[in-house]
């Protein structure tokens, strides 16, 4: 699949492990793990797969790996 809303995406950042979930702008929560699908990192992984490179550049340059991506039915 492809990182949409709801998705949980586990990522690379410089070598550090993260994870979170693509949310809407009302349901964001950086500190639970949840970024709005409008936050720079959200638009800029939205429609990318497993294995993609994405870099992002605001304020610095960060390199993101997609690594995993699921969605859960809840």
């Amino acid at each position: 699949g492809v990182v949409g809303l709801g998705a949980k995406v586990k990522i690379d950042v410089d070598g550090q492990k993260d994870e979170f979930v693509v949310v809407g702008t009302l349901e964001a929560n950086p500190a639970l793990g949840k970024i709005s699908d409008e936050s720079p990192v959200g638009k800029a992984l939205l429609g990318h797969k497993v294995g993609d490179v994405v870099v992002i550049s605001s304020p610095i340059k960060i390199t993101y790996k997609i690594k995993n991506i699921k969605y859960e039915i809840s």
